[in-house]
């Protein structure tokens, strides 16, 4: 399995099933994580998703890009339907599970198009 492969295989298991008991085998216990909202670890990540998972999140990935143990994943994550943010995350994998986290983040929710390429 490449690890853009991995890398949707989590996606879709966790951000669109929801389901988390998954997550070890995707995931080093030692997880870095660069999200100042989540802690530490693969145990922080789980804790996150939790609070995470109760606004009913679906990933609609756009593109997703792998460069060596790098994933790159830009994608629409809408919230019950109702809110959508602009998301691009960023995967260090290691040993074939993830090793590292980056996040950059947009609510476009309410935000005017000016072009018609619109916010995706």
């Amino acid at each position: 399995m490449t690890n853009k492969e991995l890398v949707l295989q989590f996606y879709d298991q966790v951000f669109n099933k929801w389901d988390l008991s998954c997550v070890p085998q995707f995931m080093r216990e030692d997880y870095i994580q660069h999200s100042p909202e989540v802690e530490e670890g693969r145990e922080g990540f789980l804790k996150f998703m939790k609070g995470f998972l109760q606004a009913k999140p679906h990933a609609d990935i756009i593109q997703i890009l792998e460069d060596g143990d790098l994933v790159c994943v830009f994608f629409r994550c809408l919230f019950g339907g109702e809110k959508v943010v602009k998301v691009f995350d960023l995967y260090r994998l290691e040993d074939g599970k993830l090793a590292e986290h980056w996040d950059c983040m947009m609510d476009t929710t309410g935000i005017p198009v000016h072009n018609q390429h619109g916010h995706f």
